[in-house]
This record gives structure tokens, C-alpha cells and sequence, in this order.
């Protein structure tokens, strides 16, 4: 959990951090920068709202599991937090090439304005988005236990490098790639993303939900493969496996049980659970494919007006 938190933390912060820096940066270029205790303002407020949000959502969880719904909210979660997290992922392979643009534009527009409510509103609304995925991403990592995903090492280190990587690109001590880091995080998001997903459907099918095409002699969910001589998902399963079998399994069950939580690993996977995994990576590469194609086209189209443009101006 906590390298899920780390990678979560550190996309979040870094995003918003970098949205906010180019409102400063831009407002201070300008001569504007009486406006930036608003823009920080706005940030404070909008941390100890999230802050609020992940009691308030921590209170739920409990109430759900005193009412035994526990399980059915959990689902949710990790179904919900799978498509956040694409959602992310999708939107980020295009984010670091027209973010600055956007964000002076929206800012020029306040400034016209002259509302410091407008610039308190607008930078509590970014940053407030940004922590209210956070806490739902922790939630689902977590197993309900918020505050556990808040507090560890991977949540301060992601925040810390977060910091580190739009201080110095801001600064201008050295060029940092930001493209490259969008591109690494969002590789292991993908990867969260699609356990989260499997995940779920793994639940929905121990609780009775969803079905399976497959099913054992005895009526039971069959398992496409058994890797528990391999590596089991949980310590508890290795210590089943060398009582059974008088033989201690390759992995440990410690490192099985790392794998579940970052990508969702399965030692006996069901047709659906395979099917799942692997299936949404197919969509999320179909999709980001899709989408650079686009890209292609609406840039050549630009690139084609422009130089017809020029010629009829010549």
C-alpha cells in the first residue's frame, strides 16, 4: 500500500502544484503579484477541506461496516477509484502540453474581473479536486482505512517529491522532463488502476454477484491457473501450502501479498478475474491510442489552415 500511496500522492500533489505554480509564476511576470496570497488562500482552504472529506468519508466507511454493507461500499470504491484513475491516466497524456495556455487564459480572465473571490475560488477548486481523488484513491488501497493510507511513508514521500520536482522545474535549476514523469506514473497507475478493477470483480464473485463461465465439479468458482507453488497472494496461504504439501512455495507469501495490493496479482484467478486484468489493459492502450490519433489529425489540420493561410496572405 504505501508504494500505491506514494505514486497517488505524487501524481495528485505534482499536478496540482504545477497548476498553481504557473498561476504565480504568471501573476509575478505580470506585476500582479499582490493576487498571490489569494491563489495560496484558496490552496490552504481547499487542504483542509479534503482534510474534512476524508473524515467526513472515513465516518461512512465506518457506519457501512457497523451496518454490515461494508463490502457492497468497497466494491464501489474500487470500481469507482479504477475509472477515476483512467480517467486520470487519459487525461494527463495530454495535460503537459497546453496546461500553461489554459491556466494564464482562465487567470488573464479573473484579473479582468478584478474578483479576488473569483482567484480565491478558482485555486481552491484545483487543489480541492486534487485532494478529494486522494482520499478517494486511499480509500481503495486502504480497504476503508483512510487515515492508515494518510499516514504512511508513501503519502509524505510522494507529497515531499512533489514538492522537490515543481520547486526545482519552476526555479529553472535544471530542465525537468516533465513529460517523462507524466509518462513512468502513469505506466504504474495503469497498473494500479487495472488491480483495483480486478479487485472488485474478485469480490463480487466471493460475495455472489457476479458469476462465473466456469465452475469446478463441485459447483465451486473454478481457477483458470494455480501459481500458489509459486508465489502465494498471502502469508497465510503459504503457510497452508507447505502444510499441505511438506514444501515451502518459491516467493514468499510476503512478497505475494505486495503484488495483490499494488497490481492486484491473484495466485488462482478465475476466467473472469483473467479476463478483466488483461482486458482492461487492451482498453486503456486502445483508448490512449485513439487518442494520439486524434491529436495527429486536429494538429495536421492546424498545421494545414495555417500554411494556407500564409500562402493567401503572400
Amino acid at each position: 500500500m504505501d508504494f500505491q500511496a506514494f505514486l497517488i500522492t505524487f501524481r495528485e500533489a505534482l499536478e496540482a502544484l504545477l497548476i498553481i505554480g504557473v498561476i504565480v509564476t504568471y501573476l509575478t511576470r505580470i506585476g500582479e503579484k499582490r493576487w498571490n496570497k489569494w491563489v495560496w488562500l484558496g490552496v490552504v482552504l481547499a487542504l483542509l477541506s479534503s482534510y474534512g472529506v476524508a473524515l467526513a468519508f472515513q465516518v461512512v466507511l465506518t457506519g457501512f461496516a457497523a451496518m454490515a454493507s461494508h463490502i457492497y461500499l468497497k466494491i464501489g470504491i474500487l470500481l469507482v477509484s479504477s475509472a477515476l484513475l483512467t480517467h486520470m491516466i487519459l487525461f494527463m497524456a495530454k495535460q503537459g502540453r497546453d496546461m500553461k495556455d489554459e491556466v494564464q487564459s482562465k487567470v488573464a480572465a479573473i484579473l479582468t474581473t478584478g474578483s479576488v473571490i473569483n482567484m480565491i475560488v478558482h485555486a481552491y477548486l484545483i487543489t480541492l479536486r486534487e485532494g478529494i481523488e486522494t482520499v478517494f484513491f486511499f480509500a481503495a488501497i486502504s480497504g476503508g482505512d483512510i487515515e492508515q493510507a494518510i499516514r504512511s511513508w508513501g503519502a509524505l514521500f510522494g507529497l515531499i517529491v512533489a514538492i522537490v520536482v515543481a520547486w526545482t522545474f519552476f526555479r529553472g535549476a535544471r530542465r525537468v522532463p516533465l513529460g517523462t514523469f507524466f509518462k513512468i506514473t502513469g505506466a504504474f497507475l495503469v497498473l494500479i488502476a487495472a488491480g483495483l478493477f480486478v479487485q472488485g470483480v474478485g469480490i463480487m464473485q466471493d460475495i455472489g454477484m457476479l458469476g462465473t463461465m466456469y465452475r469446478t465439479p463441485g459447483g465451486q468458482i473454478g481457477a483458470l491457473y494455480d501459481l500458489t507453488w509459486l508465489m502465494p497472494e498471502h502469508p497465510q496461504d503459504y503457510e497452508h501450502y507447505v502444510r499441505d504439501f511438506g514444501v515451502a512455495p518459491l516467493v514468499s507469501g510476503q512478497v505475494g501479498i505486495f503484488f495483490k495490493a499494488f497490481l492486484g496479482y491473484t495466485q488462482d484467478p478465475s476466467v473472469e478475474e483473467f479476463l478483466a486484468y488483461w482486458g482492461y489493459y487492451f482498453l486503456v492502450f486502445a483508448l490512449l491510442i485513439r487518442q494520439r490519433k486524434k491529436e495527429s489529425s486536429a494538429a495536421a489540420v492546424s498545421e494545414a489552415r495555417t500554411t494556407s493561410s500564409a500562402k493567401v496572405t503572400a
